[in-house]
């Protein structure tokens, strides 16, 4: 609920009283890899909210650190004793459940510590995936320094390539020009547009593709959003941690 960009916007109401989360969670429960979904959110009482929609929609979920959201995710990841664990943000309700399956996919069947399809990215924007052992979150609980290593879970991973198995999942073709994530009330426009123009469940890549190639005006919606505003303050707030160190 604390997002410093658009507040609130994981119970923000995308269509018929049926908020973010809830696309989230109907998605992940497309997917044939996932066994069990679970919500991490924080104590914050601001989040009691979060917590009340998981106990109404009978969602399993976790509380933990606001700041440290790695420390969160592998506390969770411990108290439910998982293996494995599959990352999926809170703010793409329109994540792929068959991009999902093909990135758990990809690391089942090999002996990655860490895959994902995002480095570099060639699928839209709110379609990233994240999958990595417990083993690689405990190394990166264990050893990270930075606040933005805390703050986005795997930064310390992919920042210590040597360290890890890592594989990146290319999609056939690039798409990353494209974005149906929520970071902004006009990403939240858009979803609320493709929601209501496509009658599927559940609702993947293609089926928005075709409807941008039927009303290609739908993607100016968002187009001006800036998707790596939160990356370029956590390379700041980096920089100031180091810069006070020294």
């Amino acid at each position: 609920m604390g997002s410093t960009r658009l507040p609130g916007k994981v119970l923000m109401d995308v269509t018929k009283g049926k908020p973010v989360l809830y696309y989230v969670i109907n998605q992940l429960k497309h997917c044939k890899s996932i066994e069990k979904i679970i919500v991490a959110t924080t104590t914050l009482q601001e989040d009691d909210k979060i917590v009340q929609f998981c106990m109404d929609n009978k969602v399993s979920y976790f509380r933990g650190d606001s700041k440290n959201v790695l420390e969160r995710h592998y506390l969770c990841a411990e108290k439910f004793s998982l293996s494995t664990i599959i990352r999926m943000p809170s703010d793409k309700p329109l994540l792929d459940p068959e991009v999902v399956d093909k990135v758990v996919g990809v690391f089942s069947s090999n002996s990655f510590d860490y895959v994902t399809n995002f480095l570099p990215s060639t699928f839209p924007s709110g379609t990233e995936v994240e999958v990595f052992s417990f083993d690689s979150l405990k190394t990166a609980h264990e050893e990270a320094i930075l606040p933005s290593e805390k703050e986005h879970v795997t930064n310390y991973i992919y920042n210590h390539k040597d360290d890890f198995r890592i594989f990146n999942v290319v999609n056939s073709e690039n798409l990353s020009n494209l974005r149906w994530a929520v970071d902004k009330i006009e990403d939240l426009r858009l979803v609320r547009k493709i929601v209501s123009k496509i009658d599927k469940n559940p609702i993947l890549i293609k089926n928005i593709l075709e409807l941008f190639k039927n009303e290609p005006s739908l993607v100016e919606i968002n187009s001006q959003v800036d998707g790596n505003e939160g990356n370029t303050k956590s390379e700041k707030d980096d920089k100031e941690f180091l810069d006070f160190k020294k």
